[in-house]
């Protein structure tokens, strides 16, 4: 027996039900991560406009006020901006980095389980497929071996047998179970795809808001600084000409003295 006939007995001894069971329980862990995601998703929802608008008022009266806002949103766009609030003392960059890494982190919760949607979305065709194939060699083995006998060569010419039947059924089945789990998960997957990108752009505008109030209020300490200092310098220089005006005054005094010294030993 060479290895064509031993993995054609193999196939037609399991045949293609065990495909449909494994694609049926594929399918249900497929559900489950549906239904899981759906309702993280779900509980994340916030109005990202109005977070926007309350996060700037709370910016122009304090960090603490605005860090007591986002801690009230449920959503993944405010506990990225709630990173950034916690270093915002330490300046824009650091706020900037530390928003980087929280977006990280919500990025992995977010896709969490998604992988297997699409494994299954871009894969479960083919298992069925596979199926498809073991009902098609069962046929044309049980169609061979009824052209065995002399009575089954006189029948196959008016109808085929049940059994060759049957195993054509089977294995468009096979097919059909493999496209009915596949379209749900790739259908979902898009979804949840979607939403990630939507969340991570809301994400990027709120921290955009941040980093330019954290920007805004570095320059304005510089300015002011900088005022500081020519107030300062200019403060030096109003103290210093008096004394330089009062020293010219001082030489131009003496020299009068000297010359009336002078005029009066020559009157003398």
């Amino acid at each position: 027996m060479n290895l064509i006939e031993w993995l054609q007995r193999i196939m037609v001894g399991f045949g293609a039900a065990w495909v449909m069971w494994l694609m049926i329980g594929l399918s249900v862990v497929s559900v489950a991560i549906i239904v899981e995601r759906t309702w993280f998703f779900w509980s994340l929802r916030d109005n990202v406009v109005v977070l926007a608008r309350d996060l700037r008022g709370a910016l122009l009266d304090s960090i603490e006020s605005a860090q007591k806002r986002m801690a009230a949103s449920p959503s993944a766009e405010a506990a990225v901006v709630s990173a950034g609030l916690v270093e915002a003392h330490r300046g824009p960059k650091a706020a900037e980095e530390a928003m980087a890494g929280a977006l990280a982190l919500q990025r992995m919760k977010l896709e969490r389980r998604l992988a297997y949607l699409g494994t299954l979305g871009n894969n479960a065709p083919f298992i069925g497929l596979f199926g498809t194939v073991i009902g098609v060699v069962g046929a044309f083995d049980a169609l061979g071996k009824a052209a065995e006998t002399p009575m089954a060569q006189a029948a196959s010419a008016a109808m085929a047998p049940q059994q060759v039947m049957s195993s054509i059924a089977e294995a468009l089945v096979a097919t059909a179970v493999g496209l009915a789990v596949a379209i749900p998960a790739v259908a979902a997957n898009n979804v949840f795809q979607r939403v990630i990108k939507s969340t991570i752009a809301n994400t990027d505008a709120l921290t955009r808001v941040l980093l330019a109030h954290l920007h805004g209020e570095k320059e304005g300490a510089l300015e002011e600084a900088v005022s500081d200092i020519a107030l300062a310098v200019a403060a030096e220089k109003s103290e210093a000409k008096p004394a330089k005006t009062n020293g010219a005054q001082s030489k131009k005094a003496a020299t009068k003295d000297v010359d009336e010294e002078e005029s009066s030993e020559e009157n003398g």
